[in-house]
């Protein structure tokens, strides 16, 4: 055996190693399927026990870093894959559908996910003496999709292992957790396809005025919708608002606000047994023909009938 393949066989030993150690980790912090808070305020773990039904969902920012098994999250016509070879970013807040799609009993469906803070990520970026207004590479004069898959490799692996080993001794969590998950976001925004995250940290970038755009409607979804007002906020104009609004989320502001509301009725309905008249009215619905064609084209299926079928799927 010559040095290369001996190095690249420690390597991969090493690897394997990593990945056995955050699965164990993870299965003995999740004793039921679902998702588990950690005292480390933007860490969950999640464990599922079996494949799951597609399940619509707004995904808020965050990195997913799956330890066993596989999910597929869709966003319109896009599919992306994470698994234990690679991680998932969500950096700016889509609604999406996901869906478990390898998990056993013996061997489930286990994932950390990590909230994503922009402030942290623009201080991350000060720290690397980088500009926190231009973007000298990837994303300042376009935008990417604020969604993307990209490869696990053996420092972000290190850096998830350090946070994970600190739920041992909570006594260090409040000095070394926000260490941790800095050299955590660090990795990411050094690794493959980090500028993507990096571009919405910037406050001067298209991305991070997109990502702004999508906080307003986030917040604001009830209300009725003024492209022209929304523009004016961001300091866009109403054409390149519209044009890179879709860039980074696949839909125009209208649609992405039409999204949010039948999210939000999709959760009324489960979660708190509203019924389906009553959802539409509260989230802005004045027909409820109009509520249940664009329910039924969105997830699929009527309200009443998508409810039963996907009830109690969690996110991660």
């Amino acid at each position: 055996m010559n040095a290369n393949s001996s190095a690249e066989s420690i390597a991969q030993r090493g690897s394997c190693a990593a990945q056995a150690e955050l699965v164990d980790r993870i299965a003995r912090l999740t004793d039921s399927d679902g998702v588990h808070a950690t005292a480390v305020r933007p860490l969950h773990l999640i464990r599922m026990s079996a494949p799951t039904e597609c399940s619509p969902s707004v995904y808020e920012p965050r990195l997913c870093v799956v330890a066993q098994g596989r999910k597929v999250v869709t966003l319109s016509d896009r599919t992306y894959h994470y698994d234990p070879l690679n991680y998932l970013v969500v950096s700016v807040t889509l609604p999406m559908i996901g869906q478990v799609v390898e998990a056993t009993p013996d061997k489930p469906y286990l994932c950390l996910r990590l909230d994503i803070d922009p402030a942290q990520i623009a201080s991350l970026i000060v720290d690397a003496g980088q500009s926190p207004t231009i973007d000298h590479g990837h994303g300042g004069n376009g935008v990417d999709l604020g969604l993307y898959a990209a490869r696990v490799n053996t420092t972000l692996m290190d850096a998830v292992l350090r946070l994970m080993r600190l739920l041992d001794t909570p006594q260090d969590l409040p000095v070394l957790a926000p260490m941790a998950l800095r050299e955590i976001f660090y990795r990411v925004l050094m690794g493959d396809l980090g500028h993507r995250l990096r571009a919405l940290a910037l406050t001067d970038s298209r991305s991070s005025r997109i990502a702004k755009a999508v906080a307003v409607l986030r917040q604001c979804y009830l209300q009725p919708l003024s492209i022209d007002e929304l523009a004016e906020q961001v300091h866009m104009s109403t054409s390149s608002l519209h044009h890179q609004f879709k860039a980074v989320t696949t839909l125009s502001p209208l649609q992405f606000q039409k999204h949010l509301r039948l999210h939000e009725a999709r959760r009324l309905m489960m979660v708190s047994g509203v019924e389906a008249v009553t959802a539409a009215h509260r989230v802005g619905y004045e027909s409820p023909s109009q509520f249940s064609r664009e329910y039924k084209r969105l997830f699929g299926a009527p309200p009443r009938a998508e409810v039963v079928m996907a009830r109690g799927m969690p996110q991660g």
